[in-house]
Order: C-alpha cells, then sequence, then structure tokens
C-alpha cells in the first residue's frame, strides 16, 4: 500500500523497511561507515572526549578523524 502523505517518520521508515529494496539498501549502513568507529575505539584507543562542550568536542571529533584519514593515507600510499 502507498504510504500516506501525513506519514510521521517512524512510519516512513518502517514502510521503507517492508520492502525488499529497503531492506537491501538499510543493510548496506554495515558496511560502509561503522567500521570506522570501531578501528577508532579499538585501533586507534579514542573511547571518549577529554573536553566539555559542543565546539570543543567537535574540534576534537575532527582532530580524531584527521588522524584516521592520515592513517589510512599512510597506508594507502607507501614511499
Amino acid at each position: 500500500a502507498p504510504l500516506p502523505d501525513n506519514a510521521t517518520p517512524v512510519q516512513a521508515m518502517s514502510h521503507r523497511l517492508k520492502t525488499k529494496d529497503g531492506r537491501a539498501r538499510y543493510a548496506l549502513r554495515k558496511q560502509t561507515i561503522e567500521p570506522v568507529f570501531g578501528i577508532i575505539k579499538s585501533v586507534m584507543g579514542f573511547r571518549r572526549f577529554s573536553l566539555r562542550g559542543l565546539k570543543k568536542v567537535t574540534g576534537e571529533w575532527t582532530l580524531v578523524c584527521l588522524a584516521w584519514n592520515l592513517k589510512r593515507l599512510a597506508v594507502l600510499r607507501p614511499q
């Protein structure tokens, strides 16, 4: 059945997950981004923020992502 125009976000997601295509697309979440968070936690040892406040935490997370990207560049481009 088609989704009503006034559906809530929960109803829209539920409707999407009832289709074969919707389940397949939702399953892609497992393989695209989430391993990076596991690597940052286990390999790089980053488990909690040291600073407080949204602006400071955003800066700290940016540094962690920068470190991850530099690590990947070093692995992908051996000299």
